[in-house]
C-alpha cells in the first residue's frame, strides 16, 4: 500500500499522465520508495477504480492520446489519513545482515569485498541524496517547483524543510552503513588468522 501514498503525494502537486509520474517518481518520491514502471501502472489504474484519482484521455503529439490523472477529493482525504495515523513497523527481513552473519563461511578476500561493496554503495547514496537536498534548499529539483507554484508562499519553507528532513535521516542511516562495513573490514583482518574447525 506504501506505493499508493507515494503516487497520491506525486500526485498532490499536479495531474500527470502516467508517464510524467513514472519519469517524476524516479527524481523525487524514488528516492525514497523505489518502484519500477510495472509497479506503478498497475497500481494507478487500481487507483482509479477505487476512486483516490480521475484519469482524463488527452492529446498526445499529432495523433496520439495519454491518460492524465488527477487526484480526487477521496484521494486527498486517504493521503491525509494515512499521513495523520500511527506509522506500521514490520518485521525485518535484511538479506545484507543476513548474509553478514554467516561470513565464516566466506573467503576472507570475498568478505572483505562484500564490506567494500556495501561502503561504495551507501557512499553513493549519500553524494545522491545531498545533491537532491541543494536541488530541495534552492528550488531548482523539478517535481517540487512545480509544488511550489500551486502553493502560498509562506508555505513554502514548510514542504521544503520535511523533504529535507527526510533525505537527512536517509544520509544519517546511509552514514551508519559506511560505518557497519568499515566495521566489518576491520572484523575479517581481525579474524582471518583464527584458529577453528571449517564450519560444515
Amino acid at each position: 500500500m506504501s506505493l499508493r501514498f507515494a503516487l497520491l503525494a506525486m500526485l498532490t502537486s499536479q495531474p500527470m499522465t502516467g508517464y510524467d509520474v513514472y519519469k517524476n517518481f524516479e527524481t523525487s518520491v524514488g528516492y525514497v520508495w523505489h518502484a519500477p514502471d510495472s509497479q506503478i501502472y498497475p497500481e494507478l489504474r487500481r487507483m482509479e477504480h477505487d476512486g483516490l484519482i480521475r484519469g482524463e484521455t488527452v492529446r498526445w503529439g499529432t495523433k496520439g492520446t495519454k491518460k492524465r490523472y488527477e487526484i480526487t477529493d477521496d484521494g486527498v482525504a486517504a493521503f491525509r489519513t494515512w499521513l495523520n495515523e500511527p506509522p506500521q513497523y514490520t518485521r525485518e527481513r535484511d538479506p545484507l545482515r543476513l548474509r553478514a552473519a554467516y561470513l565464516e563461511w566466506a573467503e576472507p578476500d570475498a568478505a572483505r569485498q562484500f564490506f567494500r561493496d556495501h561502503i561504495d554503495y551507501h557512499a553513493g547514496r549519500i553524494r545522491d541524496w545531498e545533491d537532491m537536498i541543494r536541488t530541495l534548499r534552492d528550488h531548482t529539483n523539478p517535481t517540487l517547483a512545480r509544488r511550489l507554484e500551486g502553493q502560498p508562499e509562506d508555505e513554502w519553507q514548510r514542504i521544503v524543510e520535511y523533504k529535507v528532513f527526510a533525505y537527512e535521516g536517509l544520509i544519517d542511516r546511509a552514514r551508519a552503513e559506511v560505518a557497519w562495513a568499515g566495521r566489518g573490514l576491520v572484523l575479517v583482518d581481525r579474524l582471518e588468522g583464527a584458529e577453528g574447525p571449517t564450519p560444515r
